[in-house]
């Protein structure tokens, strides 16, 4: 019987035929496009696997677990906006050479970062009406939507650890947007103070929270350093909207506590 080849266990030939350029020629920098936006979706998928894999351990108890899937979320964060660095060695004149081939097209469209947004407690039902015509990515938003995020899977394993956690914020409505508690910030302190390892969790979400406003930022400044104030594609505002999602922390409640420690 003849064994698996590296190239069929990793599906190279499908993998390699899905880089499909647009422009006439085509362009020399499509090809560069398509690949680090693929490569983003393939990073995307594997946070969401270890967001999910993160709530389990959370759900379970098991702390050591949850923090060694922490950091390697963070590793992949730290990997994405690398990529940015690659991405920036197009020049505006390069990206525009095949930017009218993307039509409306537009990275707005990306499914899986609002996935990972909603399962970080960053929730708008409003995101679901961009996809009302593509089923499979509507019905896996309305199930993060109405999933409980990681801030309310971290309170429920803080509430279990014996933190005061209130049980408002412990039944609260999932599909809403996580927002600051000041009840939750004062039983955040006392686990600050009193309990070291706990502390340490927290700290690691202070770490994830950083790490996604460096991507916006990031994020950010390629585009703007790529096509400047011109419109997003697909007709979105481009830089004006996303910067006015730069410095929105993750877990605000974290933050709030700082001054009272």
């Amino acid at each position: 019987m003849r064994s698996q080849t590296y190239s069929e266990y990793l599906a190279l030939e499908e993998l390699l035929s899905i880089q499909r350029e647009k422009s006439d020629g085509p362009e020399h920098d499509e090809l560069l496009f398509i690949v680090i936006h693929q490569v983003y979706e393939l990073w995307f998928k594997q946070e969401l696997h270890e967001v999910d894999y993160l709530c389990e351990q959370l759900d379970g108890n098991n702390a050591s677990r949850a923090l060694s899937t922490l950091r390697r979320v963070l590793t992949i964060l730290k990997t994405l906006v690398g990529q940015i660095d690659v991405l920036e060695t197009m020049t505006p004149l390069d990206f525009l050479s095949f930017r009218n081939r993307l039509e409306s097209a537009s990275g707005f469209e990306s499914f899986q970062f609002r996935e990972f947004e909603f399962a970080l407690g960053m929730k708008s039902p409003a995101v679901l009406d961009r996809f009302a015509d593509h089923a499979f990515a509507f019905d896996r938003l309305q199930t993060r939507l109405e999933a409980p995020s990681v801030w309310q899977r971290v309170l429920r394993y803080l509430a279990a650890q014996g933190a005061a956690i209130p049980t408002a914020a412990l039944e609260r409505d999932p599909a809403l947007p996580t927002e600051a508690d000041a009840d939750v910030q004062s039983a955040l302190v006392d686990v600050y103070r009193g309990d070291a390892a706990l502390m340490q969790l927290c700290e690691r979400l202070i770490d994830l929270d950083e790490g996604v406003q460096e991507w916006r930022y990031r994020h950010v400044k390629m585009v703007q350093r790529t096509i400047g104030t011109k419109r997003g594609t697909g007709g979105s505002a481009g830089v004006e909207y996303l910067q006015s999602t730069l410095f929105k922390p993750v877990f605000p409640d974290l933050w709030a506590i700082r001054a009272d420690l």
